[in-house]
């Protein structure tokens, strides 16, 4: 199978294994969060509620493509995803899940809603970081895609913040508008072994539902991102590029791409811009030759992968820089075509079959189904001094779906975790004030999400460099 010996085939499943294992944990450890509501509220038993949230998580993963999930694994130095030593592949690939899963398991172990997402961003960083450090790098620090991920980061930190300020202004929208008997009847503490009204249960079952169909949409991507990179690593013939169809459709564009940057103005022009422009001509021109050549095309897979992202980047780079002046719709069109749009020349290199999409679907959906109590008492009982009322469940989970939705429909990975947690912060804020936060859990919360990416950053740097020690 793959062509591969025994000793590599059985590297390749254990990775394939612990990207599985990954995914089941964040499948109990962030979807808890999705559940916490309508069982604190009684609206569904926990077995049922559990069940029905992965088999929505399996249906966001299956209909929600691989952007999110690229994106991230796109903060990796171009260098690592297209290495062609299979044991430099695995050291990163195994140095981030193992990162990512101890983490999972200690806050989860502690009862902390820690977020998944923030683990792997600061897993890949921390790779990047170790290969930043390696003696032979001689772009240093600079081979970090410091642009993506600042703007991932960015989306990790406004995302806790909007669910905070949207769930204290929905809270207050609901108790403005609706009538004093309705008001007391979401507004009051469920009561023990009862359910709640018929309109409230289902309005919160629809909230509990779009949470978790949105948590699959992003957070699953993240675990067809790490499975994609350990096939690409280890057997870049078979998944370096989706497929020969797909790579003679974007030939207009490729040829283009060329046209545009060729016809170029250098006057004047720094030694790093003339270097780009070089670049992205020497890969063209690779690209042409594969496309003209049958044995190139099967034998230089990684190559056409590694020419299609160094296009894809410098692009971008020459398109924001102030230097290079290209027209108004020569700018259009070289945004279209570096991107992973439909008509872009990403779509061959970001892509999945329905097998990986499937194995993920279903780690995350069953993960949903086994240790969620743990989270589901912080959220319910301690972030507030009160405890969980039906409106501020419903609110802190609509708010959290529209986050997640935007967030997947931009590709942009955030945190589930953060986001419910920091809207259920503001429900409880909106309800009677800062004072009815539980100053322990709340500073627990954030001393997690402080910790997150440092911690995660330096186990998973010290654990690349030594298996990549190992591997050499």
């Amino acid at each position: 199978m793959f062509d591969l010996d025994s000793g590599l085939l059985m590297l390749l499943f254990s990775a394939l294994f612990l990207a599985c294992l990954f995914e089941f944990i964040n499948g109990f450890h962030d979807t808890a969060n999705a559940v916490a509501t309508v069982i604190y509220t009684k609206s569904l038993k926990p077995l049922h509620a559990v069940a029905w949230s992965g088999s929505m998580n399996f249906l966001g993963v299956v209909t929600g493509g691989v952007g999110v999930g690229m994106s991230i694994v796109n903060l990796l130095p171009i260098d690592l995803l297209i290495d062609e030593n299979i044991y430099h592949s695995i050291a990163t690939v195994m140095a981030m899940l193992f990162t990512a899963i101890i983490w999972n398991l200690g806050t989860w172990f502690l009862g902390l809603p820690s977020s998944s997402s923030h683990t792997l961003i600061g897993s890949i960083l921390g790779v990047g970081l170790g290969y930043a450090m390696l003696p032979n790098n001689v772009d240093g620090f600079e081979s970090i895609n410091w642009d993506k991920a600042e703007s991932i980061l960015f989306g990790l930190l406004l995302a806790p913040l909007l669910g905070f300020t949207l769930a204290i202004g929905l809270m207050f929208i609901l108790r403005s508008s609706m009538n004093p008997a309705r008001r007391k009847e979401i507004f009051s503490e469920p009561k023990k072994d009862a359910t709640p009204p018929d309109w409230v249960r289902w309005t919160l079952i629809g909230t509990c539902t779009l949470v978790s169909f949105f948590h699959g949409k992003n957070d699953g991507q993240k675990g067809i991102g790490l499975m994609m990179l350990i096939l690409i690593g280890v057997v870049p013939s078979y998944f370096a590029i989706s497929n020969h169809e797909t790579f003679v459709k974007i030939r207009p564009q490729i040829e283009q791409i060329e046209q545009i940057v060729s016809t170029t103005d250098t006057t004047g022009l720094g030694d790093v811009d003339k270097q780009e422009i070089a670049l992205i001509l020497d890969e063209t021109a690779f690209l042409q030759k594969a496309y003209n050549e049958d044995d190139v095309f099967k034998s230089e897979k990684l190559k056409i992968r590694g020419a299609i992202l160094n296009i894809s980047s410098t692009v971008k780079k020459l398109v924001a820089s102030e230097n290079v002046h290209f027209s108004i719709s020569e700018k259009a069109v070289l945004k279209k075509m570096a991107t992973v749009e439909e008509k872009g020349i990403r779509k061959v290199i970001d892509h999945a079959p329905f097998w990986v999409i499937m194995l993920i679907s279903l780690s995350l959906g069953f993960g949903t189904m086994v240790g969620w109590k743990r989270i589901v008492v912080t959220i319910g009982e301690k972030i507030g001094k009160t405890h969980l009322t039906y409106a501020q469940g419903a609110s802190a989970e609509l708010v959290a779906a529209l986050t997640i939705g935007l967030a997947s429909g931009l590709g942009l990975p955030v945190s589930t975790t953060h986001t419910l947690s920091s809207g259920i912060a503001g429900t409880m804020v909106a309800s009677k004030g800062v004072k009815n936060l539980q100053v322990g859990t709340v500073r627990n919360i954030a001393l997690a999400w402080i910790l997150t990416l440092p911690v995660s950053i330096t186990l998973s740097a010290g654990l690349f460099l030594l298996f990549r020690y190992w591997a050499e």
